[in-house]
């Protein structure tokens, strides 16, 4: 229990074993306060590989504070695209205006100035505090929670808030005051790459295996205990690839709610029947030519998932746009116009690509 164990010990060996294992990673390269704000949103429900290439374009496009405080909001979202949770750049935006107001364009050197920014909880602040400024204040994220809750075999549920304070008080009261970024990114390094959370842990490469209470107990397996999210709501859409050939249609997202302001294949609720999506066409004031039915395809979000069905409907010419339908060039979507991941299974129909897809070999994207 964390009540209980020596938790000093971890200290040493984790400095000594980080020396030489941490990853080559862009955002480690030059740790600027914006870079590893940056990374640590972007880092957030994203695997590390996966997040290289974005950070690289966005820091690429928008290398300051001041370039993301005043970044034209469809060029935000699609340098964004693929990684999904878009508020979480909005709010990087919110905040950056008022760093640019509050701060003359420097994210502050102060942890409990950070937790005050739109977006950046304790954390965030913890991590950019302690890597970019060399605070020492702990960063306690889901790595974090497993590698202390194993090497204590500590039982407390770390989805409950007054679990995670009580590691962050732990931790405070032994993080390293002249190496607290090693100490930090030691902790989320082991918990990446040796204390998994999904599989076996590589017991024998970690530098805390002598006094591990889990390996000695050996019930690593039950650790940490985590209480179980509720269950998702079940969402059935039918979704609609509509096509003259050149053009395909696109809708716009209301500026509030899920996936607010992006675009979107038209899409509806229920799924529906061939003869039932001819009709929903003709409604849209559309001539459709031909239909072909799609396999279906499942989304994920945090709290709902969609069922998709769909259909590839061919129309007559597709001229001016009608109310909130887009009449575009299927090569600008890919371009402009940023498409959520949930619409990933359908964009090889306009043959579009998301996200990293556009740029490397990554067939797809969560």
């Amino acid at each position: 229990m964390i009540d209980t164990f020596p938790l000093e010990k971890i200290t040493e060996p984790l400095l000594a074993w980080f020396q030489g294992h941490a990853r080559v990673l862009p955002w480690r390269e030059e740790p600027t306060p914006y870079r590893v704000w940056v990374s640590e949103i972007m880092l957030q429900q994203t695997r590390v590989e996966a997040v290289k290439p974005y950070f690289e374009r966005f820091t690429a496009a928008l290398p300051t504070i001041q370039d993301l405080a005043e970044c034209e909001e469809e060029k935000l979202l699609k340098l964004w695209e693929g990684l999904g949770y878009y508020n979480r750049v909005r709010n990087m935006q919110i905040a950056a205006k008022v760093v640019m107001e509050k701060y003359g364009g420097e994210l502050p050197a102060d942890y409990q100035q950070l937790l005050k920014l739109k977006g950046i909880g304790h954390y965030t602040a913890g991590a950019i505090a302690s890597i970019a400024y060399q605070i020492s204040v702990p960063a306690v994220d889901g790595n974090v929670l497993r590698v202390v809750a194993r090497v204590t075999a500590d039982d407390s549920d770390i989805m409950k808030q007054s679990v995670r304070t009580k590691v962050e008080n732990e931790l405070q009261k032994i993080i390293p005051k002249d190496h607290a970024s090693a100490f930090n990114q030691a902790l989320m390094e082991l918990g990446a790459t040796v204390c998994l959370p999904n599989g076996a842990p590589k017991c024998e490469e970690c530098p805390w295996q002598t006094f591990c209470e889990a390996k000695r107990l050996d019930c690593w397996q039950l650790l940490p205990v985590k209480s179980k999210a509720k269950p998702r709501k079940i969402e059935e859409k039918t979704v609609f690839i509509i096509r003259d050939g050149e053009k395909v249609v696109l809708h716009k997202r209301p500026a509030k709610g899920l996936l607010a302001g992006l675009y979107e294949f038209p899409n509806t609720d229920g799924h529906l029947s061939e003869e039932e999506a001819l009709l929903w066409v003709k409604e849209q004031k559309l001539e459709p030519l031909r239909i072909q039915k799609l396999d279906p395809a499942k989304h994920i979000f945090s709290h709902v998932e969609w069922h998709m069905t769909g259909y590839v409907i061919r129309v007559d010419e597709l001229t001016e746009n009608k109310g909130e339908m887009l009449f575009v060039e299927a090569a600008d979507s890919e371009e402009h116009y940023p498409i959520p991941a949930a619409f990933a299974a359908y964009t090889k129909y306009v043959h579009i690509r998301l996200g990293n897809e556009k740029y490397s070999d990554y067939s797809e994207m969560g």
